[in-house]
């Protein structure tokens, strides 16, 4: 079947980094453009613009899984992220003093957070092995390759329960939560290797031990960047990826705050389902994330493409959109005074 004119909506999750190489033709202090549009410009926009709650009808929905024009939407992330990351390395750094620098740094988090971590998610839960090497390559810039085991092997299994470090308790504040996420997400990570090669032994266990891979790939990253741009290119490159990292836990913040799973009678907890996420059907914030903020119906069916997740009435909804809820989240007594209402009573500690 012919695309529809409205899937092309999605070629809006290329506006972040075109605002990030907008501002590069712009120079100096419009480093700091891409902040201001992700963080104010589209959480005013979602404020005007209306939701929609609208799923697809069966004809549309075979028609979109067939349809490859959404998984090269995904793929053209690829050389974006790391087009824009040479450019910043080889002509930002050279131009422009600390503050200015600094702008683009931020912005440029952003977008390996936005258009690199988020779609190295979806490409992660895809059943081909190209596709899942896309998305390992996409948390390289981000130094966070551990997520494609934890989120898939852990999170995914243990969300909306106590043993999931990515699940953010009642009343816990978005700073302890980074730091508790991105350790326990750490340990979680080594610990699930450990079981995926407990029957291997001496170098089959190196060879088959992923985060030893990841762990070289993204140090001969970091080695690229310092021997060709230089130690202060490097020490920028930390940055960049510390922005995209907490950008992805604030994003696991808002995701699954205060919401757990109850245990049944066999010591078991219950399967997740649909209530155990928060949705937003805000337009803005699901085109620039490819449909993450439709999580309820992510971790509900978790194999599900970004195009054909559902929206649920049954699921607990964000009174925003996520770009609006991540600054809310920043800070604690406002975020707690509007969301811990909306905690279902019987989730609460």
């Amino acid at each position: 079947m012919p695309l529809n004119t409205r899937d092309l909506k999605y070629l809006a999750a290329y506006s972040t980094p075109a605002v990030f190489v907008l501002s590069t033709i712009m120079g100096g202090y419009w480093g700091y453009a891409t902040i201001v549009y992700v963080f104010v410009l589209v959480p005013i926009l979602e404020l005007l613009l209306p939701q929609s709650q609208e799923n697809l009808g069966e004809e549309d929905r075979v028609s979109k899984s067939k349809s490859r024009f959404f998984d090269f939407l995904l793929y053209a992330n690829l050389p974006l992220v790391f087009g824009l990351l040479l450019y910043f390395y080889q002509s930002i750094l050279p131009q422009y003093d600390f503050t200015m620098i600094l702008g683009y740094a931020l912005s440029l988090g952003i977008v390996v957070g936005a258009n690199g971590i988020n779609v190295a998610h979806e490409l992660g839960h895809r059943t081909t092995k190209a596709e899942r090497f896309m998305g390992k390559l996409l948390l390289c810039p981000a130094l966070y390759m551990h997520f494609y085991i934890e989120h898939n092997y852990g999170h995914h299994q243990h969300a909306a329960t106590p043993e999931d470090p990515a699940t953010a308790r009642y009343n816990q504040a978005v700073y302890l939560f980074w730091i508790s996420s991105i350790f326990g997400q750490l340990r979680s990570a080594l610990k699930i290797q450990k079981t995926l090669i407990r029957d291997k032994g001496g170098l089959q266990a190196l060879w088959h031990n992923d985060l030893f891979w990841y762990a070289l790939a993204q140090g001969l990253y970091l080695f690229c960047i310092a021997m060709v741009f230089g130690s202060a290119a490097l020490t920028w490159g930390l940055l960049v990826a510390l922005v995209a990292v907490l950008l992805l836990e604030t994003t696991n913040y808002i995701e699954h705050y205060g919401l757990m799973r109850p245990k049944k009678p066999s010591g078991r907890y219950a399967p997740v389902k649909e209530i155990h996420s928060w949705n937003s059907n805000h337009l803005m914030g699901r085109i620039l994330l490819y449909e993450l903020t439709r999580h309820s119906d992510h971790h509900y069916r978790s194999q599900k493409k970004y195009q054909l997740l559902d929206h649920h009435a049954t699921s607990p909804e964000l009174p925003f959109g996520y770009p609006t809820s991540i600054v809310l989240s920043l800070f604690p007594p406002l975020w707690f005074f509007i969301m811990n209402p909306r905690v279902p009573s019987d989730m609460k500690p």
